[in-house]
């Protein structure tokens, strides 16, 4: 702070008494000094004043607030790598201010098990990356996306978790041979879908999620593993001979929807795009109509790029988006309504990555003006680096 006097050029140097002296210094210099913005930002804000500013103590910070899902909604998605960057992480949500683009999913817990935001709960402490990739600040950035009018989904993803196994092998699928954790191809552990304790781990992981202001939980990797040695396989909770896959899946369905439900928040879970195609389970567990009764939304992931050869006739389902899209969204608005639910429920996730084709702007926008043309208004574009294609999303 300076202190500026009138006709300053005119009036020399006072000399003051000792008590004085001491009275300017510590009003004027010292007390602005140790009160100033940088000195006290984890305390509270400073309050601009014409005098000395005055600090508002943490105790009258709002209380955390949420947004309503938008009516459509449009939205990208984020590494808990990139919301741990505050430059990084500023691209995508200056690409959100300037085009079409109004809620951002964030990774709270991704397939590496890993945590990314710091809770009081122990029950998260060593989940928490203490290193790589993590956002201590993830309260304050979802309170800066709901100043920008973002909404704010957390994505947890729950049966794979290499992380949580090593915590609790027990919670494990397991090898049939000798009774070790299973694998698969890439060599990576899964817990198991009837495993309760793992419900009650990602529900409690929701509720710290809606503590910090996120508007929507979405769920993925709800299902049974694959892509690995089947035939040596073993579960504790799930019985096969009791029950099939399908209903274990549906049986996760009800659970976490019996321990979220009274969040307050929609919840939402992510399911393959066949799922809005196929009536089998796809040897997972998933079927589109056990979700529907229990989520706010269900998301189908329909990257063409994820489509076999020769799908619905097409060679290479990565060179046709639109039609892709189309089929698969039809395919599950009908079955929404004949599940006596609603279509406004599903949502898809669009490819905005090369894989099987270059996807560049009409690209993302076929599978856009597919999701549309199916009678739904809201769509979720999932690029892994989160590097999106310019041109692919309409200004504002």
């Amino acid at each position: 702070m300076r202190v500026m006097f009138k006709n300053s050029k005119k009036v020399t140097i006072l000399v003051l008494a000792g008590t004085a002296v001491a009275f300017f210094l510590f009003s004027f210099i010292i007390l602005p000094v140790f009160a100033s913005p940088r000195v006290y930002e984890n305390i509270g804000k400073v309050v601009a004043t014409s005098t000395v500013p005055t600090i508002t103590t943490a105790s009258t910070t709002p209380p955390v607030t949420h947004i309503k899902p938008p009516k459509a909604v449009k939205s990208i998605y984020m590494t808990q790598c990139i919301a741990g960057s505050k430059t990084l992480r500023a691209r995508l949500v200056k690409m959100a201010q300037d085009t079409e683009i109004n809620a951002i999913v964030i990774n709270i817990k991704d397939e590496t098990g890993k945590i990314s935001i710091k809770t009081d709960n122990p029950l998260f402490k060593e989940g928490y990356a203490t290193a790589g990739c993590r956002a201590p600040d993830m309260k304050e950035f979802v309170a800066e996306l709901h100043r920008n009018n973002i909404y704010a989904i957390a994505r947890i993803a729950v049966f794979q978790d290499p992380d949580l196994v090593k915590k609790h092998p027990g919670w494990a699928v397991k090898r049939a041979s000798d009774g070790a954790v299973w694998r698969d191809r890439k060599g990576i552990a899964w817990l198991e879908v009837k495993a309760t304790p793992v419900w009650d781990y990602v529900a409690a992981l929701a509720k710290e999620s809606e503590k910090i202001g996120f508007d929507e939980i979405n769920f993925d990797y709800i299902r049974f593993p694959s892509d690995g040695n089947m035939r040596d396989i073993a579960y504790t909770y799930y019985k096969p001979a009791e029950e099939t896959k399908a209903n274990a899946v549906k049986d996760f369905f009800k659970g976490i929807h019996d321990r979220t439900k009274d969040l307050g928040i929609p919840v939402s879970v992510d399911l393959f795009g066949m799922a809005s195609t196929n009536y089998d389970d796809l040897g997972i567990g998933q079927v589109l109509e056990n979700a529907l009764p229990y989520f706010d939304y269900v998301t189908l992931m329909v990257y063409p790029s994820h489509y076999p050869a020769g799908y619905n006739g097409y060679k290479n389902p990565a060179t046709v988006p639109y039609e892709i899209v189309k089929y698969n969204m039809d395919a599950a608005v009908k079955r929404a309504i004949a599940a006596s639910s609603t279509p406004s429920k599903i949502r898809p996730w669009i490819q905005d990555f090369n894989l099987g084709a270059t996807y560049d702007a009409p690209m993302i926008r076929a599978q856009i003006k597919a999701t549309y043309d199916a009678g739904l208004t809201s769509w979720m574009s999932w690029d892994p680096k989160n590097i999106y294609t310019t041109g692919g999303y309409l200004k504002n």
